[in-house]
């Protein structure tokens, strides 16, 4: 397990997290979840909340949880809401560039968590 590597990971999620549940609009905009003027509906900001302290609070955990398998389940939970996001988003944002930069971004945010549970040598 590469723990540096996932507390990175972790540490990184929950300042974005944390930056979201603060500014939805920093996932809306480049999400293409915004109006014609580029604000984002209050709607969809309550919607997008609670998927930023999910990550926020996912992210505090992998990067305080002890090394092992607190470490390994955070990292698990880690790989298993980026995948699941990489689906949900892929097949429902407006627009098939949005839809595949938000793929790209989660599937390659799950692969870091990923690699950071191989072990050192292989």
């Amino acid at each position: 397990m590469r723990v540096g590597l996932l507390r990175l990971v972790g540490a990184a999620t929950a300042v974005y997290g944390i930056a979201v549940a603060a500014r939805p609009g920093l996932l809306a905009r480049p999400s293409g979840l915004v109006d014609g003027s580029g604000r984002t509906a209050p709607a969809t900001a309550t919607s997008l909340r609670p998927l930023a302290w999910r990550d926020a609070a996912n992210g505090i955990a992998m990067a305080v949880a002890p090394e092992g398998a607190p470490l390994r389940a955070a990292a698990l939970l880690r790989i298993a809401s980026d995948f699941g996001d990489a689906v949900l988003l892929g097949a429902t944002l407006p627009g098939r560039d949005k839809r595949l930069k938000a793929v790209a971004v989660s599937v390659g945010w799950g692969a870091l968590s990923v690699a950071g549970l191989l072990p050192r040598r292989l």
